[in-house]
């Protein structure tokens, strides 16, 4: 460990909405059980802003409340809830530089992608993860615990890979396991077995929907415990304490009430018996993506009746029109190429975005793609115009609650709308549940990925079937990482930017500029994208001009 530096660069969030470039930031040491690596690069992610902004607030940046022993955590530097300083990043690679006492599965010199989501590790409205209550990659090293990174299944959340590909491929597994995440989740299709069950009825008397309810557990399986209320009576009830609530009316203000009962993960299971609400309903779309709550229901008064609905899967389906609102951003390029290649029958792509400039950036890459697999690709601008189409599958990546809104109108009967994008767990949306119900329509939303599904992707990568380095846009290094934090925020750049902890001084520098900035690098670009080649130019240069700089200063 004698040749590890003492210091090192580091970009820090010690508030909200506020970013350091720390050129001093310790260098720790590992103790036992710890394990120190080297960030070899990290990709730019718009979660990173959501936690910019929200800070401490964000759930996954608040205390681990369960899954890990307490006496573990206080003997881990990195781990930085509540409002502590914290270092964001996830989307990364790494290679392992020292490791601590009783460290026998990890040696130096391997090298690693990370697996963003430690989902035994519960927050009070999430789960840890690295780059949020631990410190995550915008630095040159950063220290990991066994104890932590190890799930209770004896999983480690450092995937080996290759030295063959380069950094920015293997990091980009991360967002595009996101990606697929997003498809691949199952869908819980019936009662939570040994679950808490509230029925709720606009009526004197609920034994009137006992049959009702005989029928659902019959046919979709029993909870361990059923609760009763006729007419509402909300604050004698817990909040967020029932798996599966159950509402016979057509309220609105006591469906609004209702979402705070829906445990996470819980289904709202709206039966309107031939009623309206007449107005648009407060909805917490918020908790579709961070608190995987599911909300179905039927114009008729059997709760079984809307249950049918459910798709087994989030996966796209034969003959789906898919809508990808914010298709040229760097996930919504993701989204469309992923489609396009997804091998599913007569599925067309429409990819809105407002910049048109992205737009032709985007279709730069999709148009060959959808024709080599004969898939129907168009753009359109929504901010000038609506595409006259009703739509099977809709894709949100944007956190703006008016566009779950709009999704609801647009969409066809039994669409499918993923809200994609982390809307805040706390945001709500004036629905028009009228029509949701009655189109048969179905919110789902799916945060961060699985040990699986970074598995698969990275499969993939290591195979040549998918180049993730088509997402690249950009590259910088340390200097440059707050410009392409605020880049992401403005949507200036269509494609991934990819920090290069290496090199200190290297500003936001777009793949088309490259050629004024570091041209021995640009002349390895490959079509004009980022690839192996060009990124071990650029760390060579950046390793010369740091060592230049060093006997500079001595």
């Amino acid at each position: 460990m004698a040749d590890l530096p003492r210091t090192q660069y580091a970009v820090q969030l010690v508030g909200p909405d506020e970013l350091i470039l720390n050129k001093s930031k310790e260098v720790h040491r590992p103790g036992p059980h710890q394990l120190l690596c080297r960030v070899e690069v990290v990709g730019l992610c718009f979660s990173d802003l959501k936690l910019l902004k929200q800070f401490s607030c964000h759930v996954r940046k608040s205390e681990i409340v369960a899954g890990i022993n307490k006496e573990v955590l206080r003997e881990v530097p990195s781990y930085v809830p509540g409002e502590a300083p914290t270092v964001p990043g996830h989307e990364t690679v790494v290679i392992v530089e020292a490791v601590g006492p009783g460290v026998e599965n990890f040696k130096p010199g391997e090298r690693y992608l990370v697996q963003t989501d430690y989902r035994w590790l519960r927050t009070a409205g999430a789960n840890a993860a690295f780059g949020y209550n631990f410190e995550g990659a915008l630095q040159e090293y950063v220290l990991m615990d066994e104890r932590v990174i190890t799930s209770p299944e004896g999983d480690s959340m450092l995937i080996p890979v290759s030295q063959n590909l380069s950094a920015s491929a293997v990091a980009l597994v991360e967002p595009w396991a996101c990606v697929e995440d997003a498809y691949a989740s199952k869908e819980h299709t019936s009662v939570k077995a040994g679950g808490q069950m509230l029925v709720v009825a606009e009526a004197k008397e609920i034994s009137n929907f006992k049959f009702q309810i005989s029928n659902l557990t019959t046919r979709y399986g029993k909870p361990a415990k059923m609760t009763w209320v006729s007419k509402w009576r909300g604050p004698e009830l817990p909040d967020a304490g029932y798996d599966d609530v159950i509402y016979f009316g057509c309220d609105a203000k006591t469906v609004e009430a209702l979402f705070a009962k829906v445990a996470a993960h819980g289904l709202l299971n709206i039966v309107l018996c031939g009623g309206k609400f007449g107005r648009s309903v407060t909805t917490s779309v918020g908790r579709v993506h961070y608190g995987g709550i599911r909300i179905v229901g039927t114009t008729g008064s059997d709760p079984a009746e809307s249950m049918k609905y459910i798709p087994q899967t989030d996966e796209i389906r034969p003959g789906d029109k898919i809508n990808i609102v914010g298709a040229a951003g760097p996930m919504g390029t993701m989204h469309v190429i992923r489609n396009i290649c997804q091998g599913v029958q007569n599925v067309s792509i429409f990819a809105a975005d407002v910049d048109d400039e992205r737009i032709s950036a985007l279709t730069k890459i999709a148009a060959p793609l959808a024709k080599k697999n004969i898939v129907d690709y168009q753009t359109y601008n929504p901010g000038r115009n609506e595409v006259a189409e009703s739509f099977d599958y809709t894709v949100l990546m944007a956190p703006v609650p008016d566009l779950v809104v709009a999704a609801v109108r647009t969409s066809g009967e039994r669409g499918i709308i993923n809200i994609f994008a982390g809307i805040p767990a706390t945001v709500t949306a004036q629905i028009d549940l009228d029509t949701y119900i009655r189109k048969q329509l179905y919110f789902i939303g799916t945060s961060g990925s699985t040990l699986d599904d970074m598995k698969q992707v990275l499969a993939k990568v290591t195979s040549g079937r998918l180049d993730t380095n088509v997402s690249v846009a950009a590259v910088c290094g340390m200097e440059g990482a707050t410009d392409g934090i605020r880049a992401v925020e403005n949507r200036s750049i269509a494609g991934k930017i990819m920090v290069y902890p290496a090199c200190h001084a290297l500003g936001l520098t777009k793949l088309e500029e490259l050629h004024e900035k570091m041209p021995e690098a640009a002349k390895h670009l490959s079509d004009g994208m980022w690839n192996k080649a060009a990124e071990d130019t650029l760390l060579k240069i950046c390793r010369k001009q740091k060592g230049q700089n060093q006997k500079n200063n001595q």
